[in-house]
């Protein structure tokens, strides 16, 4: 029976912390959620698993005059991850490019501040992590934020995600040691479409997700 559409973002969690459960190291288990969406559905998860919460911000870098559509993304850390057949295909000059980088860079700047304060990030080397997401479309983002898990020295990295497209998934599967998600659909136009409620997530939310995890004994 599917399990979709998800009735919010927590019920995805449940759903996905079920999926993860037996392979938590729970003593060695960071679980970090790209804000905004993926913070609510991460949450889930590190009350399950009894780890502690935080977040990998990550931006992504639109296409100028579509900028729904991803030419890249940056993630904390000096990340930048390009699709340079795109740019070229495009024609996106280096002026333009950067001028997205710079906007993109200072909102995530913002985001870095508003979330963790003057909190640095918790200890990833020697540790699994588990980098979750509402969803994944075309991998850009998430693909930056695998890329600046491995650089804070995560031994095992867990991507975990709700609903994505097979191609998606088998894609970002090569980068990781492990994918876990609930489905797959093979018809996918949008993360939205496979949730009932979708509504954006705040940065308050983050912040409550965020402060309830770090008052709660995780042992």
């Amino acid at each position: 029976m599917s399990e979709l559409p998800f009735a919010n973002r927590r019920a995805a969690g449940r759903a996905l912390a079920e999926r993860l459960a037996a392979s938590a190291r729970t003593d060695e288990t960071v679980v970090l959620g790209l804000p905004r969406g993926g913070v609510p559905v991460a949450a889930e998860i590190a009350q399950v698993l009894k780890a502690p919460l935080d977040v990998m911000v990550v931006r992504k870098l639109g296409v100028p005059g579509h900028e729904e559509f991803a030419m890249g993304a940056i993630a904390s850390g000096d990340i930048t991850v390009l699709d340079e057949p795109l740019i070229e295909r495009l024609s996106i000059g280096h002026e333009r490019l950067e001028a997205v980088i710079e906007d993109e860079r200072r909102e995530l700047a913002r985001r870095e501040a508003a979330y963790r304060d003057e909190r640095p990030y918790p200890e990833l080397k020697g540790r699994q992590v588990i980098l979750v997401d509402d969803g994944i479309a075309t991998g850009a983002s998430m693909r930056a934020a695998i890329q600046a898990v491995h650089r804070l020295g995560a031994e095992r990295l867990v991507l975990a995600v709700p609903v994505a497209p097979p191609d998606t998934l088998e894609a970002l599967a090569s980068e990781v040691d492990e994918v876990v998600y609930v489905e797959a659909p093979a018809h996918f136009r949008a993360v939205g479409q496979w949730y009932v409620d979708f509504g954006q997530t705040t940065d308050d939310e983050v912040r409550a997700c965020l402060d309830e995890s770090m008052t709660s004994d995780h042992g």
